[in-house]
């Protein structure tokens, strides 16, 4: 009389379903990481500080060292900054702004763009530069 069962149990690991894991997160994070750096924005010099300043869906004002504004990548005046801005944000229900000024911008430039800002009722993200 035989006792035995016929079904062997073997200890060995398939490899191949972990494989597939691991490179469906590489293929992930290479495609969120080029699509967070893929801004519509003009190229400044920030300044830097710690922390992440940069979300989706926000509209970006910059402001270059020759006190040239810009929402997303167009230039305007800055006599035409509220309206504008107002323009961009207006079917936003939670309006927010991401203030990129270059090191050297004087204050009262950045302080223009604040004001607007907080007139409107309007957040303001300062952007900067990670050391």
């Amino acid at each position: 009389m035989n006792l035995r069962g016929r079904n062997k149990i073997t200890p060995e690991f398939n490899m191949s379903s972990m494989t597939d894991v691991v490179f469906l997160l590489l293929i992930f994070f290479m495609i969120a990481s080029t699509l967070a750096k893929n801004l519509d924005t003009i190229e400044v010099k920030l300044p830097q500080a710690k922390g992440k300043t940069e979300n989706r869906n926000t509209v970006a004002v910059t402001i270059n060292n020759r006190s040239q504004f810009f929402i997303d990548s167009k230039q305007i005046s800055k006599n035409s900054m509220e309206r504008e801005l107002l323009g961009k944000l207006k079917s936003s229900s939670s309006p927010s702004i991401v203030l990129r000024a270059e090191e050297k911008v004087p204050i009262d430039q950045v302080v223009f763009v604040m004001n607007i800002a907080n007139q409107n009722a309007i957040k303001v993200v300062l952007a900067v530069d990670a050391p």
